[in-house]
């Protein structure tokens, strides 16, 4: 066991250019946004960006990171559709991989699992395997002969996510109402970043909340980031809920406009230009 804090910069330092990089939250809810800025503020690019996708990818395909994109969907939840990834995507800026939300689910689980694929009945009857030509079905061997999608593994090179609290090890804890499917990020990956609200000791992990709350398990996590207030403007309950303002003034302000005011800078530059007037 050893202590694997580090800090935004030593966690992106360690990705490369070209890799597949999963990225965990929901929308525009606890994502991890502290290691994108920090991410973008590095010079990585050509990326296949695996997410639940929120302003993570929006900015990201903003900034020409990305090249492939697999998702189920990119929203920023009280605003539908994320603008920034629908600007990029309508002038064609990377391939698009687009899946139903529990097929990318049984992606995940089946790379956490180090299986090729695992059989999933979501898909099935919709346009989703016409767009996806590349999917393929399975047969059950057994009396049912029931037809399954075979979604195929969603292995990663990396994965960031971020949780309310950690120890130095790497456990992480979620105190909010939903888990995401952060640990299976993690399981997913060869290398895991964590960024969190505040790092702790072990024993006080469970001091105020249950065992069940130990999301992630220190084997699945390579790095540790304390990053306070390091999910905005997405929410990180019940820690903060999501800065609508911000969001708002996000998706209203171009991209080349925003990326000067609020990512020149390191990130207590962007924490202190939060709070000021545009």
């Amino acid at each position: 066991m050893s202590d694997k804090t580090m800090t935004a910069e030593e966690a992106v330092s360690r990705l490369e250019s070209g890799m597949t990089l999963g990225i965990g939250g929901w929308g525009s809810r606890r994502k991890p946004m502290a290691l994108v800025r920090a991410l973008l503020r590095s010079d990585v690019g050509d990326l296949t960006v695996v997410s639940y996708g929120g302003p993570d990818v929006g900015m990201l395909a903003a900034a020409g990171r990305i090249r492939r994109l697999v998702t189920a969907f990119v929203t920023l939840d009280s605003i539908p559709l994320e603008p920034h990834y629908r600007a990029a995507r309508e002038r064609g800026a990377f391939e698009l991989t687009e899946v139903d939300e529990a097929m990318f689910m049984w992606g995940l689980r089946a790379a956490a699992h180090r299986m090729p694929f695992l059989p999933v009945r979501a898909g099935l009857g919709s346009d989703v395997m016409r767009v996806n030509p590349g999917l393929r079905t399975v047969t059950s061997p057994y009396e049912d002969g029931e037809t399954f999608v075979a979604m195929p593994a969603l292995r990663l090179d990396a994965a960031l996510v971020h949780v309310n609290r950690t120890d130095r090890l790497g456990n992480g804890q979620y105190l909010g109402p939903d888990p995401y499917f952060d640990d299976l990020f993690c399981e997913a990956a060869d290398a895991a970043y964590v960024s969190c609200e505040r790092v702790v000791d072990t024993a006080e992990l469970t001091k105020e909340a249950a065992p069940q709350s130990l999301l992630l398990k220190r084997h699945t996590v390579t790095g540790v980031v304390e990053a306070p207030n390091g999910a905005h403007f997405t929410s990180c309950a019940p820690d903060y809920g999501r800065d609508e303002a911000f969001q708002k003034r996000y998706a209203t302000t171009a991209w080349p406009q925003f990326s000067a005011r609020y990512l020149a800078g390191d990130e207590r530059a962007y924490q202190s230009a939060v709070g000021e007037e545009p």
